[in-house]
Order: structure tokens, then C-alpha cells, then sequence
């Protein structure tokens, strides 16, 4: 038999020396913790790992990698995985979160936490599928518990005395990062199961999930019900144009991007086709559906539901998202109503009634998906820090959300007591998460900034937790294709925003200071 390296006869053995380690790898495969069962536990050494859906994750350190099977109940089988660098741990969890309906565990997301250092943790929530089925619930109400808080709950419970095992010592921090259904995720935690982290970047959260999809019913008959309603995606650059042709230069500097978009009251009827139907005007009907959008969803007796998108960036963002490449109900709306609360796979948006679906939404599904409870004191007594992100141009989830229930825990909690563990940052032309015309890579799920901390809102998450620093500006990058940077932009905690100079280059962070909105 050829000898093998020493390198890898220390991954054989357990990589970490005794004094530095509780377990060896394999051995976890026998841990007995409660409702799980550990299937695998192997180490890790070929720099690579192929899971069962999509690419390859590659340069990856050597790491434990344990899988495993939790049933809390008799229908529920929640898959996840703890991965655990064999060197160079820096004693910190950080927990990956989901998007969509979940139904995947996010490989991508743990493998660039365990490069920076973590050990880390994913699950599927309970159920396998893509992001926008949610097929699986029909008739299945604990899985739906399942997605809602039970599979992250139990899976960073039990991931965590992984690592303590492993490790021969607990984790000395344990971060959340995640955005979307995984901000729903995020705020889940700190409301419901404040011991499970110490800090939390909770990003454009779909926390209020019944009102959320319910208003969309009602968009839908507006914006879909009417055929003559409809507006193409070629239409979009008309509307994105004449909305920076009036409200660009508002904020002191044109540039493509809206500062606060709610100081931009444009009128759509401004786009009114005056000698017939072009791409660089809109019909009445047209006219009456971006009015919905910008508006939200409301009830039968006009009280808003959800509030609306903002204007600023139709062109770049709505297709995906909202007009797609033909008039069509969205399938989060469809395959909410139909698997998770009326049980009917016929149901459909354009024939349901508002009220009735929003009602039925809550009264089934309010108490396991929504994480609008804004009395955070008992993660606040656990010392807890959260930081709320959203981006102004989001086109799934209305950013004015986040500010409410921002707004709803100062309320709750008091605006002094608020400003000692929560902040909230909103981001000038970012999509759902990133992207956008903006500035928008700023540290959210290890995405790089070119000044400051490489890991920009996360690093000043964990210096506000571990040394007490609470966080102030937060620099962005917009990168091209290449990586090459293009521009840097300060993000400002909320109200306040980002004042150009006036004079210096507006490509460089530098050229701008965090200022209240009135000065």
C-alpha cells in the first residue's frame, strides 16, 4: 500500500489537534441528539463538493460534513447539513438561510461562510422543490409549520451541538444572515427563538407573508384580469425614463438613481398615449395598472393590504419579477392560495375575492409564516443585534414593508431602546437583495465591498454584537461584469441618506455624507 501524505493522514485522523477538537469527524455519525437522525459524517478534503442540485461549490477548505434527518412529527422530514472547517475556525456560526418557498438547502451560502471561517449550517425547511412550488403543502399542515420556523429552528438547535461536539466547545457567537423568505426567516428568529443567535442581517424580509400575497390577488385582477392592462416589458425604458426625467435630479445629483424614491410623485397619466398606442407611451388601461403597482394591493373596501413598488428602475427589474414575457398570475400567489390555504389546486387569483382570500390566509397560515410581532425585548435581554436591509427598487416585496415594521418595533419598543440593538439601512437603486443601477454589494451573504471592512454591513454587524461599535456607514461597491468596481456609495442607517458634495467625484464614496433627510 503507497504511504500517504502527512496532510492527509491528519484528515484521516480527525485534522485538529485533541486539544483543539471534541470528536473526529466520522464519530458524529453516532451523536444521538432529539427527533434527528445524523446519516453521514465525513471529512472533506478534495476542495470541492457536488450536491444533489445545482453546480459545484469549489475552493473550499478541509471540513467535517454531517447530514442529517430531523422529525419533529410523523409527516415532517427536514434535510440539513453542518459543515465545520477543520482549520482555522474563527469560534463563530453562521446560519444560511432560503428563498422562495425554500425546499433546498443553500450550498452556495455555506460554502462561502465556511471559506470566511464558519461553521455553518443550511436546511431544505422540510420539504424538496423549487423556489416557487409549493406543491408539497397540499394537505400537509405541520409541514407548512415546518417552513414557517420548526426546520430552522430545530436545524440551528441541533446544528449547533454539532459544532460544540465537534469542537470539544460551543461556538462564542452565532450569526444569521439571509434575505427574502430568508429575512422572514430572520426576524422568525429573533422574535420567536431570540437564544438561537446573537446577531441577525435580516434583508428585504417577507415577514407580513399573509398580506403580502393576499394583496397581490387583488393586483391581479387589475393588472392581469384585464387583458388591455397589461404592460409589456418593451414598455418598461418609457416609464423608467420619464420617472428620472422628473425625479433624478431631486436628491442634488443625476445619476440614474432615486435617493428616496417617496419624494418622486409621479404621475403615470404623464405616459398617456395621445395618438395611439406606442412602446414609449401607455394606454388608459395601462395607465390604471402602474397606478395598482405603485399603489399595492387593497381590500374590497379600499384599505390598503401591501404597499406598492417605487418607481425608479421598471426597466432593469420588472420583467423578472412581475411582467415576465406575458400577462400571467404570479405562482407564489397561485401556489400559495392553492396548497397552503384553500387546499384546491383550481383555485385562481382572478376569479378568488379579495377579502375572502385574506382572510382565509390569516386564520391558516398567519400563525406559522408571518414574523410581524414587533416586541423584540427578549432579544434585546439576550443582547442581540439586528440589522434590517432593504433596497429601495425591490420588485418582489414593497421596501415601504420594511420600514414599517421598522417603524412598529421603535413604536413597541421605544425609538431609544430600538437604536440600542436594531438598525435598519435602505439602499438606493437595489433590487430584491442586490443588483440594480446602485451601489449594491455592501456585505449581505459575503458579498465583498471595495472600502472599509471587506464584508461591510456583516463585519459592523459583529463589531456592534462582540466589541460594542454600533454601526454608522456602510459602504457599497457596484461592480461590472468583471468584478472591475465602478462605483462606491455610502448606505445610510435609517432616515438618514447619502448628500452628494456637490463637487467631487460621484463615483467615490468619499464624495458623500450621511445626513438627515431635511438638511
Amino acid at each position: 500500500m503507497r504511504s500517504l501524505p502527512i496532510l492527509a493522514l491528519l484528515l484521516c485522523a480527525g485534522a485538529l489537534p485533541a486539544s483543539a477538537q471534541g470528536a473526529d469527524c466520522p464519530s458524529l455519525a453516532k451523536l444521538a441528539l432529539p427527533d434527528a437522525t445524523v446519516s453521514t459524517a465525513e471529512l472533506v478534503s478534495s476542495g470541492s463538493v457536488t450536491p444533489p442540485y445545482g453546480g459545484p461549490v469549489t475552493g473550499l477548505p478541509a471540513f467535517c460534513r454531517v447530514r442529517g434527518i430531523l422529525r419533529p412529527t410523523s409527516d415532517s422530514v427536514i434535510r440539513f447539513e453542518v459543515w465545520m472547517p477543520v482549520n482555522d475556525w474563527n469560534h463563530r456560526f453562521l446560519g444560511a438561510g432560503n428563498g422562495g418557498f425554500a425546499g433546498s438547502i443553500n450550498y452556495g451560502e455555506m460554502g462561502g461562510n465556511l471559506k470566511r471561517g464558519f461553521a455553518t449550517a443550511g436546511t431544505d425547511t422540510g420539504h424538496q422543490g423549487d423556489a416557487q412550488d409549493a406543491s408539497w403543502a397540499y394537505r400537509h399542515p405541520e409541514k407548512i409549520v415546518d417552513f414557517g420556523y420548526r426546520g430552522l429552528h430545530l436545524t440551528t438547535e441541533r446544528a449547533k451541538a454539532i459544532v460544540s461536539r465537534f469542537y470539544g466547545e460551543p461556538a462564542k457567537k452565532s450569526y444569521f444572515d439571509s434575505c427574502s423568505d430568508g429575512g422572514r426567516e430572520a426576524l422568525m428568529e429573533a422574535q420567536r427563538f431570540p437564544a438561537d443567535y446573537d446577531g441577525i442581517l435580516a434583508g428585504a424580509p417577507a415577514n407580513d407573508w399573509t398580506d403580502m400575497l393576499a394583496a397581490t390577488v387583488n393586483e391581479s385582477k387589475a393588472f392581469i384580469g384585464n387583458p388591455a392592462g397589461y404592460i409589456s416589458s418593451l414598455k418598461l425604458p418609457a416609464i423608467t425614463a420619464a420617472v428620472l426625467a422628473q425625479c433624478d435630479a431631486q436628491d442634488g445629483l443625476k445619476d440614474g438613481i432615486l435617493n428616496d424614491p417617496r419624494n418622486c410623485h409621479f404621475d403615470p397619466a404623464a405616459l398617456l398615449c395621445a395618438g395611439g398606442d406606442k412602446l414609449t407611451c401607455l394606454t388608459a388601461p395601462q395607465v390604471a395598472s402602474l397606478k395598482v403597482i405603485y399603489r399595492g394591493g387593497v381590500d374590497d373596501a379600499g384599505r390598503l393590504i401591501f404597499p406598492g413598488l417605487m418607481p425608479g428602475d421598471e426597466s432593469h427589474l420588472w420583467k423578472s419579477w412581475l411582467v415576465g414575457d406575458g400577462p400571467g398570475v404570479s405562482m407564489y400567489t397561485q401556489n400559495y392560495f392553492r396548497y397552503m390555504v384553500f387546499n384546491n389546486p383550481d383555485w385562481s387569483a382572478l376569479t378568488a375575492d379579495t377579502d375572502t382570500a385574506l382572510r382565509e390566509a390569516d386564520a391558516k397560515t398567519a400563525q406559522a409564516l408571518n414574523a410581524t410581532d414587533p416586541d423584540l425585548s427578549r432579544f434585546a435581554a439576550h443582547g442581540g443585534k439586528l440589522i434590517l436591509y432593504h433596497g429601495w427598487n425591490d420588485p418582489a416585496i414593497s421596501p415601504l414593508n420594511t420600514i414599517a415594521y421598522y417603524g412598529q418595533v421603535q413604536a413597541k419598543m421605544g425609538a431609544a431602546k430600538t437604536s440600542e440593538f436594531v438598525r435598519l439601512y435602505m439602499v438606493p437603486g437595489m433590487g430584491h437583495c442586490a443588483g440594480g443601477p446602485g451601489a449594491t454589494a455592501f456585505g449581505q451573504f459575503g458579498l465583498t465591498t471595495a472600502k472599509g471592512p471587506k464584508y461591510g454591513i456583516f463585519d459592523a454587524l459583529e463589531a456592534w454584537e462582540e466589541q460594542g461599535t454600533a454601526p454608522a456607514a456602510i459602504v457599497a461597491t457596484k461592480n461590472d461584469d468583471d468584478d472591475k468596481v465602478l462605483m462606491t456609495r455610502p448606505i445610510c442607517p435609517y432616515p438618514q441618506v447619502a448628500k452628494y458634495n456637490g463637487s467631487s467625484n460621484p463615483e467615490d464614496s468619499a464624495s458623500f455624507a450621511c445626513k438627515a433627510p431635511s438638511q
